[in-house]
């Protein structure tokens, strides 16, 4: 069943940013959320703005561009559809949208305004990014913004990593403060109130491990200030423990060392003192590494706000794994 925070927390969210520290997996764990949004029937979007594929790479597709590419088509009749956002084309489409530039914007492009723009000034190139998705979650079928129904049920975006996430989710409130007056102002305090809103959650995602779990508390507390909603932490590759607690209490006994050598004589297993002793090393390493990960979950426990486990897939993600781990969130009350 659901915790009632996360079922609360999901009822209005339209707009999932999911950000974890590098190597904690969290675009696959984008993925996997996203395919379990689709599965209920909804029309999904999944975005990626780092310029690393690791989309394409997820569902095994050629790269993905400028255009909106479905992904998946649910049997429950749900699609997931990906994307991975440049900074230039949407320059591009922010100077025709605003300013009709037209073939001034190209001329732009051919004098090096562009690249300038997206490369090198300070901040432009996350204002553009973020102002894609935002196009993409409030996109409707209308002739104008806000008439007809929206395009994307749900939007999953692959963001930047803890470290910055919240420099590149407030940099629009940043740019309505320089910007005083004007459609630059009016576009980036649109972008604000709609991260800001209870429609936009930001889940973590993390490992058991120190520095993750350091990184999402002090990510936690930042968001907050912020004013951003924090969604889920989602514990990423979760092992079973392979000893019970009967036998981790067990390490200490002074003659568990002739019962592990009996037990390997039986079994007829060569039992010489550096195969038992380099048995009992290993579980030892197991019983501290289990220890940390008790210490880590009671430390992602006490921030107060929904966890969700994913488990640690012997074969990865290939050949299946995505769905197993979107199963996973589904069972977890992510609907």
């Amino acid at each position: 069943m659901p915790s009632p925070a996360l079922a609360r927390s999901l009822t209005d969210a339209r707009l999932h940013v999911v950000t974890g520290k590098g190597g904690t997996g969290k675009t696959t764990v984008a993925a996997a959320l996203a395919l379990a949004l689709a599965a209920q029937g909804r029309r999904v979007l999944l975005a990626e703005v780092e310029g690393r594929q690791g989309i394409s790479q997820a569902f095994d597709v050629p790269p993905l561009g400028d255009d909106e590419v479905r992904l998946v088509t649910d049997p429950s009749g749900g699609e997931l559809w990906g994307l991975s956002v440049d900074a230039k084309p949407a320059l591009m489409e922010y100077l025709q949208t605003f300013y009709k530039l037209g073939r001034a914007g190209a001329a732009l492009e051919k004098v090096g305004a562009i690249d300038f723009a997206t490369t090198i000034a300070p901040g432009v190139r996350d204002v553009l990014l973020i102002g894609k998705v935002y196009e993409a979650t409030g996109r409707t079928d209308g002739a104008r913004r806000g008439q007809g129904r929206l395009v994307y049920d749900s939007v999953v975006l692959d963001a930047p990593p803890t470290g910055r996430v919240v420099r590149f989710l407030n940099v629009n409130h940043e740019v309505a403060d320089i910007a005083r007056v004007g459609p630059i102002r009016g576009q980036a305090e649109s972008i604000t109130r709609m991260l800001r809103d209870r429609s936009t959650l930001v889940h973590i995602v993390t490992l058991l491990e120190e520095m993750p779990v350091q990184e999402s508390v002090d990510a936690i507390a930042e968001l907050t200030a912020h004013r951003f909603g924090v969604g889920a932490v989602i514990v990423n590759l979760e092992r079973e423990a392979l000893l019970s607690a009967a036998t981790r209490a067990a390490l200490d006994d002074p003659a568990l060392e002739e019962r592990v050598r009996a037990d390997l004589t039986a079994a007829r297993v060569r039992a010489s003192g550096p195969v038992v002793r380099g048995l009992l090393a290993e579980a030892e390493d197991h019983v501290e590494r289990l220890l940390l990960e008790d210490e880590m979950r009671a430390e992602i426990r006490s921030q107060d706000v929904p966890v969700l486990h994913l488990p640690a897939l012997p074969g990865g993600v290939d050949g299946g794994g995505l769905s197993v781990l979107a199963q996973a969130l589904t069972e977890q009350g992510v609907r």
